[in-house]
């Protein structure tokens, strides 16, 4: 399946001079298969080390010199390795993470020989590592479920995928094209975004294979709780995996997570989750101005998952025969499900490089109730954006947060085609405020950064 990861690890390779890559995203969201897909393309001899499957493997590694460490892998793999003819890949390194401080001597003394590392629980060797890491000498990519693009290229679907990418402000847009487009969205938020969910669901397997698969997938994350090992107790991160989906859509609250956890408990499980890219945090910024992390408070803060499909499986959404019709879920849950799925693809606007995607949300503080769903940086402006899970809704909060920044612009999801409205309304408080609301159908989320 065509990912849009391809077309940077395409560049990587083509680089002069090219540092080692490392790898970051959750278990199953599609690494090895990329790496493997990039060795095949360009015609490289893939040298495939998995540290978890073997741990001998480490021993390997132990020289600094790049030369005598190919040739400890040639001896025990019974094969000659050519660095301007290959691709080294280091699988699960978090394993043994060591072995990321000798990438130095890669990049230094074998630019030559491309150099991969991946690990599904990586995050947790690169917050808590005692050896020296290359700073500098590294470059780190993040690899996002797939996105509905990329779904619909799954599926297909290159017509209307290609419709809804070369679409801008001025062009028209037929109800048709809304409908298709609709109907798609609608499967590629039951089914979500890991791959091989996607390519079952694209071979024409039944929603509940589907879904059972995502319980599938839950099982194994919960079973990576055991390498959570001098971490946190396994039963404490279940409990806030589910207080993550009861809380979609509104700040975490400790408190609510389970009865008789502390707060440092679940505070720390929460972030070891989000570590191991189960879920995402969205912080709170105050956005008084660039950059949108500059002013973030950990007190305040909401959570998503990595992927639309752990939600359904929590939930226990109904799949049997068909995926159910969005009006047939609970308004409450489409309000989560809505949160979630906006989330996961406002992430696809990026950065790819150093510490990833960041999501941020304002809330006001004391007084009226008051939040705004997401904050995107869209070049050098700020933009609220307002969720809607259906076609219309109320606006206050949107309002007088326009007029206390000062901005111009808005961005509101919701199940309508698009639109543009020039705004002069009163605030709750009196105040005249006038803005401009671009309205986007939710399946547009990822395309935000190209046509606000």
């Amino acid at each position: 399946m065509k990912r849009f990861a391809e077309s940077i690890l395409n560049t990587w390779i083509m680089e002069d001079g090219r540092k080692p890559l490392v790898l970051r995203g959750a278990r199953q969201v599609g690494k090895t298969w990329l790496v493997r897909h990039c060795a095949l393309h360009h015609k490289k001899e893939l040298i495939e080390i998995n540290f978890e499957r073997d741990p001998q493997a480490r021993t390997w590694f132990l020289s600094n010199d790049p030369h005598t460490i190919l040739g400890e892998l040639s001896l025990a793999l019974n094969r000659f390795i050519i660095p301007e003819n290959s691709l080294l890949f280091l699988d699960e390194i978090q394993a043994a993470g060591e072995i990321l401080a000798k990438l130095r001597w890669f990049a230094e003394e074998m630019p030559q020989l491309a150099v991969i590392a991946a690990g599904s629980l990586l995050e947790f060797t690169l917050s808590d590592h005692t050896f020296s890491m290359p700073v500098g000498r590294i470059k780190f990519l993040h690899l996002e479920p797939m996105c509905f693009t990329e779904f619909l290229d799954a599926h297909n679907q290159t017509v209307l995928r290609e419709r809804l990418h070369s679409w801008r402000w001025g062009d028209e847009f037929s109800p048709a094209l809304h409908e298709q487009a609709q109907s798609w969205f609608q499967r590629y938020i039951m089914t979500g975004g890991m791959p091989g969910i996607v390519a079952q669901d694209a071979s024409g397997v039944s929603p509940q294979a589907c879904r059972d698969l995502q319980l599938d997938l839950i099982a194994t994350y919960r079973a990576d709780f055991a390498k959570y090992t001098g971490r946190m107790r396994a039963d404490i991160l279940d409990a806030v995996l589910l207080a993550v989906s009861r809380s979609l859509g509104r700040k975490f609250v400790y408190a609510h997570a389970g009865e008789g956890l502390r707060h440092y408990q679940v505070k720390a499980a929460l972030e070891l989750l989000a570590s191991a890219k189960v879920c995402h945090l969205v912080r709170y910024s105050p956005a008084n101005g660039l950059p949108l992390g500059g002013e973030v408070k950990d007190t305040f803060r909401k959570a998503i998952f990595n992927d639309v499909g752990i939600l359904h499986g929590l939930l226990r959404t109904p799949a049997s025969g068909a995926f159910p019709a969005w009006e047939s879920i609970a308004p409450q849950v489409r309000g989560q499900i809505t949160e979630q799925i906006t989330g996961q693809q406002l992430r696809i606007l990026g950065p790819f490089s150093g510490d990833g995607p960041q999501l941020y949300y304002w809330q006001r503080e004391g007084g009226r109730p008051g939040d705004i769903d997401f904050l995107v940086q869209v070049q050098d402006r700020i933009v609220p954006v307002e969720l809607k899970s259906g076609a219309a809704g109320s606006m206050k909060s949107l309002h007088q947060f326009m007029f206390d920044k000062k901005l111009d612009l808005a961005l509101r999801f919701d199940r309508n085609p698009p639109s543009q409205l020039d705004l002069k309304v009163k605030t709750t408080q009196g105040d005249t405020v006038r803005y401009h609301l671009h309205g986007l159908p939710l399946y547009m989320a990822e395309f935000a950064g190209g046509i606000v």
